[in-house]
C-alpha cells in the first residue's frame, strides 16, 4: 500500500490488535488498513486507495467458501435451495451482523461526513468492509486458512440458513411465487443517484407491468432484494 495511506490514516496498523484477534488471523498490516479504508475517507484524503478492490476479491472468496460448504454439507438439497441458502449467508444483513460482533465499526477509516452520519453502524459499510477483510485474509494467508476463518465467523448464519424460508433469497422466492400464480417473470428497473463515493440505488420490481415493490440500497443487488421482499408480501397478501 502507498505510504501516504498509512500516513493519512487516523489509526495506525499497531492499533488493529483487537480486531485481528477477533478474526483469529495475522493479516498483513498494510492490507488490513486498506481493507478498513472506506471510499469517503479516500475521497477526503485526496484519492488514496480504497477497500473496494479487496471487497471485490473478498466477495468472490466468500462465495466460493460458502458454496463449497453448502454443497458438501447438504448433498440432498436442490440447486435452487442451495442458491437461496447461499444468498442468505452472504447477504448484507448477515455480514453486517458478523461485522458488529467483530467490532469492525470501531476500526473503520471514514470521511468526516460519513462518520458524522453514523457510517460506522451502516449495514452496507460494515458488510462491505467484512468482505474486504476476507479478501485481505486470502492474500495474507491463503484459501485454506481463510476458509477456516470464514466458516467460524459464519457458523450460526450457516446453521440458521438450513431452516429459514422465503427470506433466504427474496428475488428467487418472488419469481417462484409469481410463477405459481401465473403472473409471469418479475422485471426490475434500477436507477442511481449521488456521487460515486456515496451512490444510492433505487429499484422497482414490476410484474405484468405493475409496480409491486420498491427498495433502496448502496448496491443494486440490495435495492432489488428489498423491492422483491415488498412485492413478495404483496402477492402473499393478495392470495390470502
Amino acid at each position: 500500500m502507498p505510504k501516504d495511506v498509512l500516513e493519512a490514516s487516523p489509526m495506525p496498523p499497531v492499533g488493529l490488535g483487537p480486531l485481528l484477534s477477533a478474526l483469529g488471523e495475522d493479516l498483513d498490516p498494510e492490507l488490513a488498513v486498506l481493507a478498513l479504508t472506506h471510499r469517503s475517507f479516500a475521497h477526503e484524503a485526496g484519492g488514496v486507495p480504497t477497500n473496494e478492490r479487496l471487497e471485490f476479491l473478498g466477495d468472490s472468496v466468500l462465495g466460493v467458501i460458502v458454496t463449497e460448504y453448502l454443497f458438501i454439507t447438504y448433498p440432498d438439497v436442490s440447486e435452487g435451495d442451495l442458491a437461496k441458502r447461499r444468498s442468505a449467508c452472504v447477504s448484507q444483513r448477515a455480514l453486517a451482523r458478523v461485522a458488529r460482533e467483530l467490532g469492525i465499526g470501531s476500526f473503520l477509516l471514514l470521511g468526516r461526513g460519513e462518520a458524522n452520519s453514523g457510517g460506522s453502524e451502516k449495514d452496507s459499510i460494515l458488510s462491505d468492509t467484512l468482505e474486504a477483510l476476507i479478501g485481505a485474509t486470502f492474500l495474507s494467508v491463503g484459501l485454506d486458512r481463510t476458509r477456516v476463518m470464514v466458516l467460524r465467523l459464519l457458523a450460526s448464519t450457516l446453521a440458521g440458513a438450513a431452516t429459514a424460508g422465503a427470506g433466504l433469497d427474496w428475488k428467487t422466492s418472488l419469481q417462484e411465487r409469481s410463477a405459481e400464480l401465473g403472473l409471469g417473470v418479475p422485471s426490475y428497473e434500477v436507477r442511481s443517484t449521488g456521487p460515486d463515493h456515496a451512490r444510492v440505488f433505487t429499484a422497482q420490481v414490476l410484474i405484468g407491468g405493475d409496480v409491486l415493490g420498491e427498495g433502496t440500497g448502496t448496491a443494486k443487488k440490495y435495492a432489488e432484494q428489498q423491492a422483491a421482499e415488498q412485492a413478495f408480501a404483496a402477492l402473499v397478501g393478495s392470495d390470502a
